[in-house]
């Protein structure tokens, strides 16, 4: 049994990774100021905590500094999910405060682990696609990425500057104490549970607005020939886990399919999953992001025996009836 914390460990993928370790028998701690977490994601089936909420979850803003270190005193691992993401409208639109806010909570955390060194067997760190070049992501040419493109760094966000950033404080603590660390590199994770509001990303938007039809118009941000590498929360979750297992000391390692899918094919297919004439509109007055990107995930493979499981079509069908659900219920 491994003592591990999870910072964000409300959210999506954290909520999903939680149960997943709580199953395999470790006593998991969770740190979540529950900005876009929530408590109900930490429930069983039965509507039962998976955690005891009481000791083992602590609500607190890792913007604070050393708020965390009695916390990680009492583990042996900690997997860093925690950031401040949104959707692209969110993410454009406040670009200073997101990245100021991302390296506190990066560099808060960090420096927790630092001060306990000696009790620290592991330390995962999560970032992003984002992270890569821009000149590598801004063209329908895909080339997939590999781990040794992301310098010279030019990420086109200040949140893939952000995450930058913690990845490199990541590699710093690592030579500097001897703690074995994963910087694992996530490319664009869908899955329930999840945001689907105003600050939500591509996929429950769309589907949402779907849902919606016609109370909400289907508006798609930008032309929809942009592309993305899509990618469910349970592979994610596999990742993790095999990375706790076999990623630490190893680096850096991307978790993304080879295939890029143009965010026009993901609107048609949740139009198709809606079994609605929905007219479709895309708002090329509205930013795009990068162009597109996959991911080589050869090194994933090699050292963690991962490869993508769920197909896209059938994620895409599973979180349309979670939201729906959801919707039901409000």
């Amino acid at each position: 049994m491994k003592k591990i914390l999870v910072t964000g460990g409300a959210g999506m993928i954290g909520s999903n990774l939680v149960k997943r370790l709580v199953k395999e028998g470790n006593e998991v701690f969770v740190i979540d100021n529950l900005w876009r977490g929530k408590l109900e994601y930490l429930n069983d089936e039965n509507g039962n905590p998976v955690i005891p909420l009481g000791t083992h979850f602590y609500n607190v803003d890792l913007l604070i500094a050393d708020v965390a270190d009695e916390i990680i005193s009492k583990v042996e691992y900690v997997i860093h999910l925690a950031d401040i993401v949104a959707g692209i409208d969110y993410v454009f639109n406040n670009q200073g405060k997101l990245f100021r806010e991302n390296i506190l909570i990066n560099s808060n955390t960090i420096t927790s682990v630092r001060k306990n060194a000696d009790k620290i067997k592991g330390f995962i760190y999560v970032g992003t696609a984002c992270s890569f070049p821009l000149t590598r992501q801004n063209s329908l040419d895909v080339i997939p990425l590999k781990e040794d493109e992301l310098y010279p760094a030019l990420p086109e966000s200040a949140y893939g500057w952000s995450k930058l950033m913690g990845q490199y404080e990541t590699e710093l603590l690592e030579k500097e104490t001897g703690i074995p660390i994963c910087n694992l590199m996530f490319h664009n994770v869908y899955g329930s549970p999840c945001d689907f509001g105003e600050r939500s990303q591509v996929i429950p938007a769309l589907i949402r607005k779907a849902i919606n039809y016609p109370k909400e118009d289907f508006n798609v941000w930008g032309s929809g020939e942009q592309g993305r590498a899509f990618i469910h929360v349970n592979d994610v979750v596999n990742g993790i886990c095999l990375a706790l297992e076999k990623g630490l000391g190893k680096g850096t390692i991307q978790l993304g399919p080879s295939i890029c899918t143009s965010i026009k094919d993901v609107a048609e297919a949740v139009v198709e999953i809606s079994g609605k004439d929905i007219d479709v509109f895309y708002d090329t007055t509205k930013p795009e992001g990068d162009k597109a990107r996959s991911a080589d995930y050869s090194k994933a493979k090699s050292v963690l025996g991962w490869q993508p499981q769920i197909d896209l079509k059938k994620g895409l069908q599973e979180q349309y009836l979670w939201i729906e659900e959801q919707i039901k219920k409000q």
